[in-house]
């Protein structure tokens, strides 16, 4: 499924620095896997200052097999790349990474492996989980069921 672009601003339009720096982070995120050989096109689907940014992004992929099309998690929480087969917009993106990363969380908590899920590059403490956990929340709530703030 590739998502439509059509309300989506390319990152090379992109005028604030925020959201450029986000936008930084997200390309140079992507580009340090090695089966993305270069980024062809991005861009910002949605983003809320340097609390969260969603992208989609069209690579040239360097291995067999690997989407050319993705979207990156970038900001405040571990970043991701996630495919768009279950996406086909930046809400549903987000709630993707909501609950990959959930599973993590959940992992640590019950003291299982995390070598099989979503990365998170810090050491898999409870300590962690439950930082990410309150972050998961705050995206779940203010930015998929989209509720207001003040409403805790």
């Amino acid at each position: 499924m590739i998502p439509d672009i059509k309300k989506m601003t390319p990152v090379s339009d992109l005028t604030d620095d925020e959201t450029i720096a986000l936008a930084r982070k997200a390309t140079d995120f992507l580009t340090a896997f090695r089966w993305c050989a270069v980024v062809k096109e991005g861009f910002l689907a949605f983003n809320s200052s340097y609390i969260i940014g969603v992208f989609l992004f069209r690579i040239e992929p360097r291995l067999r097999g690997v989407d050319d099309t993705l979207w990156v998690v970038v900001g405040d929480g571990p970043p991701a790349y996630l495919v768009c087969d279950k996406a086909p917009d930046w809400r549903a993106a987000l709630s993707c990474y909501v609950e990959e990363m959930q599973k993590w969380v959940d992992a640590v908590r019950a003291g299982k492996s995390v070598e099989d899920i979503i990365p998170v590059d810090v050491t898999p403490t409870l300590e962690h989980a439950d930082m990410l956990s309150r972050r998961l929340s705050f995206i779940q709530d203010r930015f998929v069921d989209d509720k207001p703030f003040g409403n805790d």
